[in-house]
């Protein structure tokens, strides 16, 4: 239970469980369900009832780069993990040229249990082209589409001027 500790004392903070166990899931838009006969559903009695078969999960869910300087070029993995029971596909919409980032991945369908690895790549540079004296700050959300819900990325970076 929730309600005691490991020692079977009443606990006296309440316990916050992750998103994925409380139902709900930050930064997703679900899409309109569109039946695909080769989609290759699974049928069987013991997951009949569940609504929603194909989930992705990041890890990590979002992607602070921190301050960067100006020229460089830096990446960084986020793992994108099929945790639904049956296969499924994704793909990544780019972000626009001016914000500096690029996802390189491998595409294909993700089997159910397994991950894929999206590298998130960023060009250090500036935006407005002209010198601000200090940080500029690059925030942007990556669309990740699923069969199923889009998947935002948020991922942030200080540039340093």
């Amino acid at each position: 239970s929730l309600m005691v500790d490991v020692t079977g004392q009443t606990r006296r903070e309440k316990v916050i469980l992750p998103s994925y166990l409380q139902g709900k899931k930050p930064n997703t838009i679900p899409n309109k369900k569109m039946e695909d006969p080769a989609s290759g559903k699974v049928s069987t009695s013991s997951i009949a009832t569940r609504l929603d078969l194909t989930n992705f999960h990041l890890i990590p869910p979002r992607v602070t780069f921190g301050v960067l300087k100006e020229g460089c070029i830096y990446a960084t993995t986020v793992i994108m993990k099929n945790v639904g029971v049956n296969f499924s596909r994704f793909r990544v919409k780019q972000p626009p040229p001016h914000t500096g980032l690029r996802v390189m991945y491998t595409p294909g369908p993700v089997a159910a249990g397994l991950q894929v690895e999206l590298e998130i790549e960023i060009l250090a540079m500036l935006i407005g082209g002209k010198d601000t004296g200090g940080l500029e700050e690059v925030s942007h959300d990556i669309e990740i589409l699923t069969e199923t819900e889009t998947l935002l990325l948020p991922v942030k970076a200080n540039i340093l001027c």
